[in-house]
């Protein structure tokens, strides 16, 4: 399986990301993971129009890249 981050730039996900990642692949050996840092960078915007664009962009990179889920949420 595939699992893609997306991050958009709130809280500390250049911290958080790295360890679920860890944790994942160590309960996980196989698993893949793509890193944030391979998506658009998707910033939080009240532009529906920017908000529609990043959605597609970070979809078709995940369907390009067979991505079976995306993790979107990182918590404050």
């Amino acid at each position: 399986k595939t699992i893609g981050e997306v991050w958009n730039g709130v809280f500390k996900g250049n911290v958080t990301f790295p360890f679920v990642r860890r944790a994942l692949q160590q309960r996980f050996p196989d698993l893949k993971i793509m890193s944030y840092t391979e998506f658009p960078h998707a910033p939080h915007s009240d532009n529906p129009a920017r908000q529609k664009e990043l959605a597609e962009q970070v979809i078709e990179i995940a369907r390009r890249n067979n991505c079976d889920a995306l993790i979107t949420g990182n918590g404050a």
